[in-house]
């Protein structure tokens, strides 16, 4: 019997018609022998199913479950295409956790912690991993330009904490912008995180589990056409996205194990992607992605390709490592 696989996207982010389109993604990918997609938006007034006729259904929140044509149906596990909240912060995970439904992300505490830029960098910095000189902020926080241009130099980035695609994220050259940038962080997220800038080649390594094992992908060299890897640079081609990266096969290999490490360290599950840039020739974390992009534009299905896996293979395994 072909298992029932509710295809979650939308969220209440900036993020949701990205998400939207990762989703219809995997919706035409799904193996038609193995899997019953269903198309399932998570909105912040209202979550329905949408048929194949755009029909939408609404979802009962109290078990997860959806009527149509008087046919309730009950979903085996939940592929999560949300980026931002609630599918990249654990809401939604913690949701179908006490449903006991599976779904195909990390579980709700990682996911919590990766969405929170500040929280994940406390974590990793005892196992070693390099990251840029950090400077935090709280909305309401008294903003001494001083005092973080002491801190972090200049250039600087100033980033909203939890939040993804780029979204509330200035480079600052001269301190007399910070307070602008300081504002347009908190625009996304009452929580900011300056950080010093790495001068270095930037990389996306993603890092999956396929058939059982931890696998990193083929490195992915990011060479935006603007001051950094912006909304615009990732999803409107303003961007070359080179796979395999221009590195060495040290530094590749390098970057991969610090990848694989940390997914392993953080106890993730499914599909996630980590940038770096190697600043003084060493790799530097930036953030983790914890439900990354899959549509055309998007970094971690390219990767797939290079590494010889179908998108069908790639979103199948992730159903059934989720099932078990």
């Amino acid at each position: 019997m072909k298992k029932k696989i509710a295809i979650a996207m939308g969220g209440f982010s900036s993020e949701y018609r990205i998400s939207i389109n990762s989703g219809n993604i995997v919706y035409k990918n799904l193996d038609p022998e193995l899997y019953e997609p269903y198309r399932v938006h998570i909105m912040q007034n209202e979550w329905f199913v949408v048929t194949k006729d755009d029909t939408p259904y609404p979802i009962n929140k109290s078990n997860f479950t959806v009527t149509i044509d008087d046919r309730l149906i009950t979903f085996d596990c939940v592929f999560n295409t949300i980026h931002g909240t609630p599918g990249e912060n654990g809401l939604l995970q913690a949701y179908l956790e006490l449903l006991n439904i599976p779904q195909t992300s990390c579980d709700h505490y990682q996911s919590a912690l990766t969405f929170n830029k500040r929280d994940l960098i406390s974590v990793l910095r005892p196992y070693g991993v390099k990251t840029a000189t950090n400077y935090f902020l709280n909305k309401g926080d008294v903003i001494n330009p001083e005092e973080i241009v002491d801190k972090v130099g200049l250039p600087c980035f100033v980033k909203a904490n939890r939040a993804g695609s780029s979204f509330g994220v200035s480079k600052v050259k001269k301190k007399e912008d910070i307070m602008e940038a300081a504002k347009t962080a908190f625009s996304e997220d009452d929580e900011a995180i300056i950080e010093s800038f790495l001068d270095g080649i930037e990389v996306s390594v993603g890092v999956i589990t396929y058939k059982g094992e931890v696998l990193a992908l083929p490195v992915t060299e990011i060479v935006p056409e603007g001051e950094f890897f912006d909304y615009e640079a990732k999803y409107l081609g303003k961007s070359q996205e080179i796979t395999p990266a221009r590195i060495s096969e040290e530094d590749t290999k390098k970057v991969q194990e610090i990848a694989k490490m940390i997914y392993r360290k953080l106890k993730m599950k499914g599909f996630t992607r980590s940038e770096f840039i190697f600043h003084k020739g060493e790799p530097h974390f930036i953030e983790m992605n914890t439900t990354p992009g899959i549509s055309q534009a998007s970094i971690l299905p390219q990767q797939a390709e290079k590494a010889g896996i179908s998108l069908k293979e790639l979103f199948g395994s992730a159903i059934e490592a989720a099932l078990q």
